[in-house]
């Protein structure tokens, strides 16, 4: 999360963001988790409260859990029990670690230019075969939200050609409408791809 104002309010509104009642992902969650072996390592990338990451574990996986906010790492860690990795998306160097990548709701704060390289990082941290999950708020141009955040709202069709020229396969983005923490009507973009 370069965008200042973006960091800034993960940072001011950690306890807050981290604790609100939120629905987990559970049919997102339960289909990304069906696909890999029982134990496989996930690696979660903006792990926010640490909701997921603690589901994932309760299911038995090996979970790295990862957030750019040191205060919201410190919210997860509460939560799961275990070290939270203060990461941003752009120094993942891991080199085929993982069977699988949760970016659930965080790859949506990349900046455009940006995308491609973390989208390769990503790439190399998965093992052959290895499958990622993420969603964006769907647009088509990068903006604000009213509380300040960075977006970079991809359409389908956008975001469908940076993928396929990274070299992803299987790929498939769904669309979906719901809404966010900041309360307004969201169509969301959900990815599924493989390694």
């Amino acid at each position: 999360m370069p965008h200042d104002r973006t960091s800034a309010f993960y940072d001011n509104n950690a306890e807050i963001y981290a604790n609100r009642a939120r629905s987990l992902p559970k049919l997102k969650l339960d289909a990304f988790l069906a696909r890999l072996a029982p134990g496989a390592a996930i690696l979660e990338l903006g792990c926010g409260g640490g909701q997921d990451s603690a589901y994932m574990l309760s299911q038995g996986f090996d979970v790295t859990a990862t957030d750019g906010s040191p205060q919201l790492a410190r919210q997860a860690e509460a939560r799961i029990g275990r070290t939270v990795k203060i990461m941003l998306f752009e120094d993942l160097n891991a080199e085929a670690a993982f069977d699988g990548v949760w970016a659930e709701a965080s790859l949506l704060h990349v900046p455009r230019p940006n995308l491609p390289d973390v989208f390769t990082r990503i790439h190399r941290a998965l093992r052959t075969g290895g499958i990622l999950h993420a969603s964006f708020k769907s647009g088509e141009a990068e903006g604000h939200d009213n509380l300040g955040r960075y977006y970079n709202y991809p359409s389908a069709g956008w975001l469908s050609k940076l993928l396929t020229a990274g070299g992803w396969r299987n790929l498939a983005i769904e669309e979906s409408d719901g809404g966010g923490y900041d309360g307004k009507p969201t169509r969301w973009l959900i990815v599924s791809a493989q390694r």
